[in-house]
């Protein structure tokens, strides 16, 4: 049914557009008293229960960053059968992110180009809403404010981090979008290492991840590897979203667009960096994996390459509301 409202109604919508009617509607679901409880014990995952972070999570999948910028609808996700759902990407200083549009779909590819570029209300504006949840477990997406000129981002980090770690089962630093110009530079390790002891400085007990790159060359994934190793980070999450456009299928014109490719395509070599940071951190790090997830393969796939959690969201944009709950069903039946 869902397929269908999708091809024949949803992508001749501005994507952008749907996204934001589905979040008002998710917060009608939130308003209701006992609703996201009713529909967590109907939808949500029934395990095999995951420990990580020194956490317990009710299921390895869990919803990537992206869709809940401003930690609006996290309990309402929960309810739809996600084990975890990271918001943001939040930054220091609230911003609208770049011009529209902003958003396309690439449905023979089964994949989203976006350059959003963290339009977010800012961390201060975040903390209310995070302050009230109950029985998610929230990891926190921080990000650079654009205006912050490079020298000074670890400032910026530092802002959102004292007001945030705080409020978060795990707090990511998220310097791999390619849509705020300059990011990507910090994961250079030199540029990373201090940005990394600055934001350790300021988070309490918090689990701190770092979020990486699919462009990042082999040597390069080593690199930040060794480095989270080196600082007893918690965790890496790969892969964000990928510059590459090879292989499209999509209409040209779309692909062409400027921003992160999400997705399908992006499967190959999240696996591929996955396998890589596996050998060469061991046991030492939570690691999670995301990027091309699609079906409850994907997941086992993630699992026996050396995750220990998974993450998705474009796959909920083609599968809709009830996608989760459904990979859900079929890892428990050995699908």
């Amino acid at each position: 049914m869902y397929a269908l409202l999708f091809s024949q109604v949803l992508r001749r919508i501005d994507a952008e557009r749907v996204h934001h009617l589905t979040i008002r509607l998710l917060r009608v679901v939130q308003a209701v008293p006992g609703l996201t409880g009713l529909l967590r014990r109907l939808l949500g995952p029934r395990g095999p229960e995951v420990e990580a972070l020194g956490l317990r999570f009710p299921g390895p999948l869990g919803l990537a960053a992206g869709f809940d910028k401003d930690a609006q609808v996290y309990e309402a996700l929960a309810g739809f059968g996600f084990g975890h759902v990271e918001v943001g990407t939040i930054t220091g200083e609230p911003q609208p992110g770049n011009p529209r549009p902003r958003l396309f779909r690439l449905p023979p590819d089964r994949a989203v180009v976006n350059r959003m570029g963290f339009n977010n209300r800012g961390s201060a504006d975040a903390v209310a809403r995070l302050r009230r949840r109950r029985d998610v477990v929230v990891g926190v997406n921080i990000g650079k404010t654009k205006a912050v000129p490079e020298e000074e981002a670890a400032a910026d980090y530092v802002k959102s981090t004292e007001r945030l770690a705080p409020l978060a089962d795990y707090l990511v630093v998220n310097v791999s979008s390619p849509n705020t110009p300059g990011l990507r530079d910090l994961q250079a390790v030199e540029h990373l290492r201090p940005l990394l002891r600055a934001v350790q400085e300021a988070k309490g007990a918090t689990p701190l991840l770092v979020k990486i790159a699919p462009d990042l060359a082999d040597e390069d994934v080593d690199a930040v590897a060794d480095l989270a190793l080196e600082l007893g980070l918690d965790g890496i999450i790969a892969t964000n979203t990928t510059i590459s456009r090879e292989g499209l299928r999509g209409d040209p014109a779309v692909a062409a667009q400027a921003g992160g490719l999400s997705g399908a395509p992006v499967k190959h070599r999240s696996v591929e960096v996955l396998k890589r940071l596996k050998a060469r951190t061991g046991d030492r790090l939570t690691l999670i994996s995301v990027g091309g997830v699609e079906t409850a393969e994907d997941v086992r796939t993630r699992l026996a390459a050396g995750a220990t959690l998974v993450q998705a969201y474009t796959a909920m944009i083609y599968g809709g509301p009830l996608w989760a709950y459904r990979i859900n069903r079929e890892l428990r039946r050995g699908r």
